[in-house]
């Protein structure tokens, strides 16, 4: 049956095949993070437009074209949240984690929203998961979390993909870099796409993202931080890189590497994946020591990543199949409707996958439909109350006494 409603451009249902191969990574995300002591948290869908303009920064696409932002009924902005940490970031502070044993150890999961060009692996409505630490300055946190993200897509088995690992150095010493790097662009300026020129100013990192042609050969002489790193920065980016290859993470190191967000500082990564083209990124991350600042706390170091659910189930590209039923309780006679709910609901009880019929269909077609849902034993209610079991495997039946059914059921386990 057709319908002149459609859902939103940019946005997409969740069908139940789709929703097992998501069910399957979410609980493959929670176990890993479990296992590394990060717990979940959740954030409201809109937060104050305020947050995300300092916190993810003016200059950058999201906040100046990409945000949903309306004002409610009493007048304030809010923004549907286009990323996460910043809502985490402002969370940590309302809700005093600071005064918690740091560093605090946090997951999450959920849907986002960006005003973009849909397209594949890019939506108005996303999901992404990820991980943030807060409150650690040691490269062994920037290492931990680069590690819980390259463990997921191992244990899935995400083909195809390299890590690529950066670093933008402190702020203070990115601040020098800058003005060499924006120094060149203008030297390039008449190269350059309209974009990059009207943000030379403002955001000259972004030009390294651009896929302009003219751009493109400007920034392949263009200089880059990762060969300016000097101590602390040179010291910290070293220590990352021996973690990693002490636990086997392979990487490579990409000078050119960029983030979308004005916040992060040093250690920067990202996964990318050879199978999804053009939007090739499948997660990433890195340091935001001064984010927390920005948002009126106090100094406090932090590393963190997010990585698209829709975009690692499209590297995939598989369906988890149906998980199949225990069992299918079917009636030889309508009037044993009542007793064949109540014989599901004690087998459900007991842990057991369970369905029965609930559309008047024959016996005949009861079998074919618990053939068709995957059940593996089928129980026959007979008219004068006996009961038999049918093994959808070997189509052997026998009769049972329901009284024993649970335990014949379980082993003898419930």
């Amino acid at each position: 049956m057709a319908s002149k409603f459609q859902a939103p451009r940019g946005t997409f249902d969740v069908l139940p095949e789709q929703a097992r191969s998501r069910g399957r990574l979410e609980r493959a995300a929670a176990a890993i993070f479990s296992r590394a002591g990060y717990e979940p948290i959740a954030t409201p869908a809109f937060e104050d437009t305020s947050l995300f303009e300092r916190g993810v920064g003016k200059s950058t696409d999201i906040v100046r074209k990409e945000m949903f932002t309306f004002e409610d009924k009493g007048g304030r902005s809010l923004t549907l949240r286009p990323e996460g940490t910043a809502s985490i970031c402002r969370a940590y502070l309302e809700h005093g984690m600071h005064k918690l044993a740091q560093p605090v150890k946090l997951s999450y999961l959920g849907p986002f929203f960006r005003h973009e060009r849909p397209q594949a692996g890019r939506y108005r409505q996303f999901h992404q998961l990820g991980a943030e630490c807060i409150g650690a300055d040691s490269p062994l946190a920037d290492a931990e979390v680069i590690m819980l993200l390259a463990d997921l897509l191992d244990e899935l088995k995400v083909p195809g993909v390299e890590l690529r690992l950066g670093s933008l150095g402190s702020f203070e010493a990115r601040r020098a870099y800058l003005e060499d790097l924006k120094a060149h662009l203008h030297a390039h300026e008449g190269e350059l796409s309209k974009d990059v020129r009207e943000r030379i100013d403002i955001n000259p990192l972004r030009a390294f993202d651009s896929d302009d042609e003219g751009t493109r050969g400007v920034m392949a002489s263009a200089p880059t931080i990762v060969e300016r790193l000097e101590g602390e920065d040179a010291e910290h980016f070293a220590e990352v890189r021996a973690l990693l290859d002490a636990a086997g993470v392979a990487y490579v190191v990409d000078p050119t590497l960029v983030r979308g967000l004005d916040y992060y500082t040093r250690t920067i990564f990202s996964f990318v994946c050879d199978a999804l083209g053009a939007q090739s990124e499948i997660g990433g991350g890195g340091r935001y020591d001064g984010l927390i600042e920005q948002l009126g706390g106090q100094p406090t170091p932090a590393v963190g990543f997010a990585a698209g659910i829709e975009r690692i189930l499209l590297a995939l590209d598989e369906e988890e199949p149906p998980a199949g039923r225990d069992a299918f309780v079917a009636v030889a006679d309508p009037d044993q409707r009542g007793r064949a709910m109540a014989l599901a609901v004690e087998l459900r009880h007991a842990s057991l996958s369970v369905e029965l019929d609930l559309a008047g269909r024959t016996l005949k077609s009861q079998l074919k439909h618990a053939d068709r849902v995957g059940a593996r034993r089928v129980l026959i209610l007979d008219a004068d109350g006996s009961t038999q079991l049918r093994d959808m495997g070997t189509g052997e039946q026998r009769a049972v006494d329901t009284g024993k059914l649970v335990d014949e059921m379980t082993g003898g386990e419930s």
